[in-house]
């Protein structure tokens, strides 16, 4: 049994239809990603999934060329396939059938916490996003603060501690290759 709502509840709930709120239709899945990959922002998700819908509508498009632009649909395919494995969001560059199976997802594993998981640098991906916050990772020379930075398969070799990380001399100890003069600067 539920009691009767007071006059005040009755009008702050006036406008909202709690059996077809928006967030329950499709919402689940966008949660699902963000919080797998620990995304801070929806924005990020949302421009990730507006990329990734422009990727499968330009493959489609390059897919649906007739026979009369076979050498112009080869050399978009080739091009397509070569940018999109470059940034990592292919596995191949073989067909253009891996263009159709991109999603947001595929951007949100080329994201800077997910490559310092896979490379061993963090043991969760809260930690990953802490160390990238906190500044102890750098990409080539620049320190990267921002967890939603995209790291491309070429950037991938340069990630690495940043001189100064209290991380990097743990590490060190451990491995017990520490040199007081190189830290000392």
């Amino acid at each position: 049994m539920v009691r009767k709502l007071k006059f005040h509840e009755q009008k702050l709930l006036k406008r909202l239809d709690l059996v077809s709120w928006e967030a329950a239709s499709g919402n689940l899945a966008e949660v699902r990603v963000l919080r797998r990959y620990r995304l801070q922002r929806r924005e990020d998700y949302t421009r990730y999934n507006q990329l990734s819908r422009a990727v499968r509508e330009l493959a489609r498009r390059i897919r649906d060329l007739g026979p009369a632009h076979a050498a112009f649909r080869a050399r978009c395919t080739a091009a397509l396939l070569e940018k999109l494995y470059a940034v990592g969001l292919v596995s191949s560059k073989e067909s253009l059938e891996q263009c159709e199976r991109v999603s947001a997802s595929a951007f949100c594993r080329r994201r800077l916490p997910c490559l310092l998981l896979r490379l061993r640098m963090a043991q969760g991906l809260r930690d990953a996003v802490t160390f990238v916050e906190q500044g102890h990772v750098r990409v080539g020379p620049e320190v990267v603060t921002d967890p939603a930075c995209l790291v491309t398969r070429a950037m991938e070799d340069f990630v690495t501690w940043t001189d100064s990380s209290r991380i990097r001399q743990k590490v060190l100890d451990y491995n017990q290759e520490r040199d007081d003069f190189d830290l000392a600067c």
